[in-house]
């Protein structure tokens, strides 16, 4: 039991949690191109996403005493959200701030879909056949992880350009 919950329960629980945090996510992401602040799905944004790297630390084999990969992504996911709440609540954006939240959110919301990807190759039959072993491996497995790397690099510059918030 986690928190109350089953295991499969919580991990249920984790991926709904993870799956809103990317949603509103990309939605801010699109907006943030038209300078657009969207605050309430900024938020919501935000809190999944710290919720997300909370959260899949209380899951088995997580819980182990070694410091994993999934482990590092989670502390340097929690970090650079720290910074984007930092950036965005405190410090309004002003000056260097905009740029700073722009690469910490954004970087968060890679490592998010970054994990959703390697998670979607080990649940789903039809991927896992495509990429075996855990993690995945392979070239199927590297050209979709390499697409995703080169749409937020993309995305990422744009709003870097584009987000001059009012």
């Amino acid at each position: 039991m986690i928190l109350g919950m089953s295991l499969d329960t919580f991990v249920l629980v984790h991926v709904i949690i993870s799956l809103i945090g990317i949603v509103a996510g990309l939605v801010v992401m699109f907006g943030m191109l038209g300078s657009n602040r969207m605050p309430g799905l900024t938020a919501i944004f935000l809190l999944f996403t710290i919720l997300t790297s909370a959260t899949g630390f209380l899951i088995p084999p997580l819980l182990s005493e070694k410091l994993l990969p999934s482990h590092m992504i989670g502390i340097l996911s929690l970090i650079l959200l720290a910074i984007a709440c930092i950036a965005l609540y405190v410090m309004k954006l002003s000056g260097s701030w905009r740029w700073i939240y722009v690469l910490t959110a954004l970087i968060s919301l890679y490592f998010n879909v970054f994990v959703l990807v390697i998670q979607s190759f080990l649940k789903i039959p039809a991927l896992t056949a495509l990429a075996p072993g855990n993690p995945p491996t392979g070239p199927v497995f590297a050209v979709v992880q390499g697409i995703v790397l080169v749409f937020f690099v993309v995305m990422i510059i744009g709003v870097w350009r584009r987000f001059r918030p009012a």
